[in-house]
């Protein structure tokens, strides 16, 4: 019996012992959007498509909605109607609880484009209703724009 207490005891102390140093998980909740890993894409002056582009959120689990605002940025040489549309009317990303991933819709026109111009198209994320980080966490907040070439 008093064999039985003490490893019980040690048993005890062991799996308390183990836990004293256990790490806390690191999480810092972030916003984020790209394409396999990038910042950039191009697009074809023939492309004729829809796409949708998603924006991401890292953090824990949430039990709220959150708001995610963004902006569209075109370049000179690109218009609306003419090279792409926006399909996605709002300007916001609603979250709701335990969502990750919300798209963002853009339809690609053929249209050939003047190669002097600014053809460039970027998704800007501005700010969130949680005031998480925009971009991957880090001096450069990379990942909190996706920029287009069309060429």
């Amino acid at each position: 019996m008093k064999a039985l207490q003490i490893f019980t005891l040690l048993t005890g102390l062991f799996f308390t012992a183990c836990n004293k140093d256990e790490a806390v998980p690191y999480d810092h909740p972030f916003f984020y959007i790209h394409v396999d890993n990038s910042s950039e894409v191009r697009i074809a002056a023939d492309r004729n498509e829809t796409q949708s582009y998603v924006v991401y959120y890292s953090g824990k689990r949430q039990f709220e909605a959150m708001t995610l605002d963004y902006e569209i940025v075109v370049g000179d040489g690109l218009q609306e109607g003419r090279d792409f549309e926006l399909l996605s009317t709002s300007r916001t990303l609603e979250f709701k609880p335990g969502i990750v991933e919300m798209s963002i819709q853009i339809r690609w026109l053929p249209h050939a484009i003047a190669s002097e111009k600014n053809n460039n198209l970027t998704i800007r994320l501005i700010s969130n209703s949680k005031n998480y980080t925009i971009g991957l966490p880090g001096p450069d907040k990379l990942q909190s724009s996706l920029h287009f070439i069309k060429f």
